[in-house]
């Protein structure tokens, strides 16, 4: 069953959440992570005999709006083999589903998505307006800086599945974290 989601322009909650965000060039991303003492890399071997991994950077998670149940995650995926993002799975939220964005006749469309692939040496960005982890039932406020863990599970062209736990960081947007 594909699930749609219309979004308009009174739906700000939904649109802060994956509004487009400031773009950072690979270096001032490595250079901010170093800086900023984030853990927001993390590999895990895909084959232990050819040392072959993949790797999630920059992940980071949306902060909550006071009252608010729903947050984003967002990050880079690379590996060297293909493989398929198949779940995401964190106690921070009850509902959480990988989602894609975009533009149709003028209005923006959220639909849940299977499971995304990810090409052999190629990275697939999750980010705001685009593909992204959508967390619904949020269980508690989401602060900047708050180390949010994610399980995500990935399946190979060998159909075996690995999971691979990363620590999100909280934020307000792609950029900087917040001075708040």
């Amino acid at each position: 069953m594909k699930v749609f989601y219309r979004i308009t322009a009174s739906t700000t909650l939904l649109m802060a959440l994956v509004a487009p965000a400031q773009t950072q060039t690979p270096a001032q991303a490595q250079k901010q992570a170093r800086t900023s003492g984030e853990s927001a890399k993390a590999s895990q071997p895909v084959d232990k005999k050819m040392g072959n991994k993949i790797v999630i950077s920059d992940a980071w998670i949306k902060t909550t709006i006071p009252g608010a149940t729903v947050s984003a995650a967002y990050m880079r995926i690379q590996s060297p083999t293909p493989l398929k993002l198949l779940k995401v799975e964190g106690a921070i939220a009850a509902d959480i589903q990988i989602h894609d964005m975009r533009m149709n006749e003028g209005v923006m469309e959220m639909n849940a998505l299977p499971s995304i692939d990810i090409a052999a040496q190629q990275t697939v960005e999750l980010k705001p307006g685009g593909k992204h982890v959508m967390l619904m039932k949020v269980a508690k406020p989401i602060k900047n800086g708050d180390k949010v863990p994610l399980a995500l599970t990935f399946e190979g062209t060998d159909k075996k599945t690995i999971t691979l736990r990363i620590n999100a960081i909280a934020k307000e947007s792609a950029g900087k974290p917040s001075a708040h």
